[in-house]
């Protein structure tokens, strides 16, 4: 349950999201005396709050049933998958990106992270009998580098190959018969502009009932997870919780909606072994916080993508391209699958 439900002050219901402290669970796993310090209210008051949260989370809880290990492996491989139009990236995905899952996807700029980012948007729709989810996107834009052009170019090129598809298929296929229309495929990108982390954290913690209105969703991609974080915040501790509540959040959105979570992820220097290294942003402890993580890199003019983390892929990578009508297999096919 959301920390907004509690029978607080507003004032204090203000301190404790913004200090990080969004859903009762995370009230829960603290002292009154941390709480206290976090939120920056007397004791009194945070042992009533954290007396508060148990009662409710208390009285709420459950255990749920035990899974046995074959029911997993068989769920695991009949997990639905957007592709990425890239077959040599999807080769190493398993099949493309996975649904229930939160896939982090990080590199320098100029790589092609926002490109992925609109191309999962568009083929996320691709219908069923096209061998796609039939379901649409929720865009979330931290940096303002969404491009609703670079979108179209991309939706024209998913028709094509749509029709192409479709075509093969079947032999008496009219090109008419594709009945999704560029149009359509930019009417189901949902896009929200977010300006600070607070608005951010809001949105978040609005998408469960979003998504319960919008039961078509299958992708939820964020461009990027780290912007906000990295710019409004002083407090390292402050910005592990919340960060850590979000992406609990997205975890749980992705299990109960059969949905993939992307998350865009920028590029830091580390200090490793008396050299300054590019690492992915936010620190290690937000490393664990995917399930999937996806380095993008170059190799000298070529683009390749590494399997850096997952429970379920071995590491591998593979090449790729930006061309105008999206991602595509690498040129050079020699080096687009390398299993490490």
């Amino acid at each position: 349950m959301e920390t907004s439900t509690l029978p607080l002050s507003s004032s204090i219901r203000g301190k404790l999201i913004s200090a990080g402290y969004t859903s009762l669970s995370s009230i829960s796993s603290v002292s009154s005396t941390d709480l206290a310090r976090d939120v920056d209210i007397t004791e009194e008051e945070a042992f009533e709050v954290s007396k508060m949260a148990n009662q409710i989370t208390g009285s709420n809880g459950n255990i749920n049933g035990s899974k046995n290990a074959w029911d997993m492996l068989n769920e695991e491989e009949s997990l639905p998958r957007i592709t990425t139009s890239c077959s040599d990236l999807d080769k190493i995905l398993g099949g493309g990106i996975s649904c229930r899952d939160v896939t982090e996807i990080g590199g320098v700029p100029g790589i092609g992270k926002t490109q992925i980012g609109i191309q999962l948007s568009v083929n996320v729709q691709i219908p069923r009998e096209c061998g796609g989810l039939g379901g649409k996107a929720i865009y979330i834009d931290t940096e303002g580098s969404f491009m609703v052009e670079r979108a179209l170019q991309i939706a024209e090129a998913c028709v094509e190959d749509m029709e192409e598809y479709t075509g093969f298929i079947h032999k008496h296929f009219k090109a008419n018969q594709v009945k999704m229309k560029p149009n359509d495929l930019l009417e189901n990108i949902l896009y929200f502009r977010v300006c600070s982390y607070t608005e951010q954290i809001a949105l978040v913690n609005h998408l469960d009932k979003f998504i319960s209105e919008n039961k078509d969703v299958k992708v939820i991609i964020v461009d990027s997870i780290t912007f906000h974080f990295r710019q409004d915040f002083d407090d390292l501790s402050q910005r592990t919780r919340v960060l850590s509540e979000m992406a609990l959040k997205f975890m749980k959105l992705a299990k109960k909606f059969s949905l993939a979570v992307v998350l865009l992820n920028q590029v830091t220097t580390k200090y490793t072994e008396g050299s300054f290294q590019l690492a992915l942003a936010l620190g290690d402890s937000w490393s664990h916080s995917c399930t999937n993580r996806v380095i993008l890199y170059w190799n000298g003019d070529e683009r390749y993508a590494y399997i850096d983390k997952s429970p379920s892929l071995p590491s591998a990578s593979a090449s790729y391209t930006v061309t105008t009508k999206g991602l595509r297999n690498s040129s050079s096919s020699s080096k687009r699958v390398k299993m490490m």
